[in-house]
C-alpha cells in the first residue's frame, strides 16, 4: 500500500509543480537551486532535470523572464522573476486551485 501511496503523491505533485514555480517566484526573484531548496522545504521533491525544462518552457510562454548575475562561489547565477503575465496565469492558477479545493473539501465532507 505505501507504494501506491507514494505513485499517487509524485503524480498529484507533478500537476502542481508549475503552479507552485509562479508561487516562489511572486515573492521574489530567484535562481534555480533556491526554488528547489524552496519547493522542498515546502515539501516537494522535484529535481533539477524537472525544473529545468518547466523554467524553460515558463519563460518561453512569457511567465517569467530571467536575468545573470556574477556569483562569488562559482559561475554566473541565472535569476528567474515572475512577469506581469505570470502573474496574471498565478492569479487563475489560484482561482482554479480553490475551485478544486472547495470542490474536494465539499466530497470529502460528504456535503452536496
Amino acid at each position: 500500500m505505501e507504494n501506491l501511496s507514494e505513485s499517487i503523491r509524485q503524480q498529484m505533485r507533478k500537476g502542481l509543480i508549475e503552479y507552485s514555480i509562479l508561487l516562489v517566484l511572486s515573492h521574489k526573484e530567484e535562481y534555480a537551486s533556491t526554488i528547489l531548496e524552496d519547493l522542498k522545504n515546502a515539501g516537494m521533491v522535484v529535481v533539477e532535470g524537472t525544473l529545468y525544462p518547466l523554467l524553460i518552457r515558463q519563460k518561453n510562454q512569457g511567465l517569467l523572464t530571467y536575468r545573470w548575475e556574477e556569483s562569488t562561489q562559482g559561475p554566473p547565477r541565472k535569476y528567474y522573476a515572475i512577469t506581469e503575465q505570470g502573474r496574471q496565469q498565478l492569479d487563475e492558477m489560484k482561482k482554479v486551485w480553490n475551485e478544486i479545493t472547495d470542490s474536494i473539501e465539499t466530497l470529502t465532507n460528504g456535503q452536496n
